[in-house]
């Protein structure tokens, strides 16, 4: 019987680093053959300049690089096959490619055909759709390669297989949103295999770069969609596997995790690749005893180790003793250092300095957005001083309906939970808890406040959390309007408030740092609404 032996390459790449990402390419190719015995070795999409370029591409010099890159790749691989993926300029054309080469020699080019052009994507900015399958046989065993997306549509892969292929390798940077490793086995992949009668290897990108997260969770499928092998989740791994005339034969298969799970370690992962891909030395971030920052600070902590955060705890008259002490103990329970800076004498100076200006008006909001920026400022103090990156702490729900101080509370440089509603914060926090309790409870159990004016409550500027988390999903992630949110049994005047202050916030969002994306619709490059627009 013949048999292929074939590695999965489900590494963590950095967009840009050409030269970095080769040197993993060929250490990998170089470990699969003399380490796992393989004959053949798989890399995510687009592996040789990092996934997604975005406008590098239109740069020449970048693909002048990575065309060297490749070429680096077919000199120094050496006897075994290996399926890379890179952009490939063709008579003037750019096409996002995956070549095969062995020994020295490409075997086959294939061009990806389906270019997304939704959500995060926008391939078709920049590349130009392929045409043709692309078979090469590899010690007898004829494999197809398909791209990414090429696998979520029937015909690319039907052409691949009436072309000869007997196996599907498809090379993929599939970013995390939460349920999607579920959608891509059952309801992708398996579908795929099922209609073609041939197995799918299926190799994914695993790391974070800006705001994606790209989960890994590389499979194998049986022909009749039965997953045999599965690559752990939101780790580097290389794994083989045995293609032959009878299927694929693994013996490893590691379970997905579970909602919290994954959205926990995504953020983990993407905080950590962020820090560390821009070379910054670690973190700060302001730790109120709220459930927010609490959160944020255990991420951070377990991202990148408790000696590369600073936890800065900053007071008011407004501040609660046992948000004090809550955000002591967790601190503590974590490693991380943390010092207190009181803001009441500054929060004095600004009055007094505004005061006569504001003479005759009564006090509102103003007088509180005060005190969250002073928190700002001196956060970026310590961050310009100590090269420590400002974490920030709002989550999706403030985000959306602006509950959050321009220049105050949303300045920084990555904001951690901005995907996050508040509602899967709580069940976050206690997931995290499960390993070791470091969120103490009170934090969990008490009322959420910003604690900027006296017993102040969010669900005084708020509806309910668990009222408003579902209107916010309809109407951002499922765009639904007005009446059909209502039709869902929603209070009318709820939801017309709630989209209203949706609508009027737009330009704060636009202001907002990066955050790590887990939903199938994130603010930032996800949902690209206008600023000034009268509609609705």
């Amino acid at each position: 019987m013949k048999k292929l032996p074939l590695a999965i390459a489900q590494l963590n790449f950095t967009v840009g680093d050409v030269e970095g990402n080769t040197d993993q390419i060929l250490a990998a190719c170089h470990r699969a053959g003399n380490e796992l015995g393989c004959r053949m070795v798989v890399f995510p999409e687009l592996a040789i300049t990092g996934y997604p370029p975005e406008d590098l591409l239109f740069r020449t010099d970048f693909l002048v690089a990575a065309e060297a890159a490749l070429a680096r790749v077919i000199r120094e691989a050496g006897e075994i096959c290996a399926v890379v993926g890179h952009p490939w300029r063709d008579n003037g054309t750019l096409y996002n490619a995956a070549s095969v080469v062995d020994a020295g020699q490409v075997l086959g080019r294939y061009y990806k055909r389906e270019l997304p052009n939704y959500g995060v994507f926008d391939e078709k900015r920049y590349f130009t759709a392929g045409a043709q399958p692309c078979v090469v046989s590899v010690d007898g065993i004829s494999c197809g390669i398909t791209v990414c997306e090429d696998i979520w549509y029937a015909q690319p892969v039907s052409d691949t297989v009436a072309a000869g292929a007997r196996v599907i390798l498809n090379l993929n940077a599939s970013p995390f949103a939460i349920g999607k490793a579920h959608q891509r086995e059952e309801q992708v992949v398996a579908e795929r295999a099922r209609e073609s009668a041939v197995p799918v290897v299926y190799v994914n990108l695993v790391g974070g770069q800006d705001e994606l997260v790209f989960d890994g969770g590389s499979f194998v499928t049986a022909a009749n969609g039965q997953v045999l092998h599965r690559s752990p989740c939101f780790t580097e791994d290389l794994a083989r596997v045995d293609l032959g005339d009878g299927g694929p034969v693994v013996d490893t298969c590691t379970p997905l995790p579970g909602p919290e799970d994954s959205v926990y370690r995504a953020l983990v992962s993407g905080v950590r690749d962020y820090v560390d891909k821009n070379g910054f030395k670690g973190v700060v971030l302001g730790l109120s005893g709220g459930i927010d920052s609490a959160l944020t600070l255990a991420v951070a902590a377990d991202a990148l180790g408790p000696e590369r955060v600073q936890a800065v705890l900053m007071p008011s008259r407004y501040t609660r003793q046992i948000s004090l002490e809550d955000a002591i103990s967790q601190a503590q329970a974590l490693g991380v250092e943390h010092l207190t800076l009181p803001i009441e004498a500054l929060v004095k100076s600004y009055r007094e300095q505004l005061d006569p200006l504001f003479s005759g008006l009564p006090a509102d909001a103003t007088e509180e957005n005060l005190q969250a920026r002073i928190r700002g400022n001196l956060l970026m103090a310590i961050s310009n001083k100590t090269g420590r990156l400002v974490l920030t702490t709002g989550n999706k729900s403030e985000m959306a309906v602006g509950y959050a101080t321009l220049y105050g509370d949303m300045a920084g440089g990555f904001a951690v939970i901005k995907d996050v509603p508040k509602t899967l914060v709580y069940r976050l926090a206690k997931h995290r808890n499960r390993s070791k309790a470091v969120i103490p409870q009170r934090v969990i159990s008490r009322a959420p406040s910003a604690e900027l004016a006296p017993d102040q409550a969010d669900t005084d500027s708020l509806p309910p959390y668990e009222v408003l988390d579902p209107i916010l999903k309809a109407f951002i992630e499922e765009d639904r309007s007005v009446a059909e949110i209502v039709a869902g049994g929603f209070d009318r005047a709820t939801v017309e408030q709630v989209v209203q202050m949706v609508v009027r916030n737009e330009y704060k969002r636009r202001q907002a740092p990066p955050g790590i994306r887990i939903t199938s619709r994130a603010f930032g490059r996800d949902r690209r609404y206008p600023i000034t627009s009268r509609f609705g």
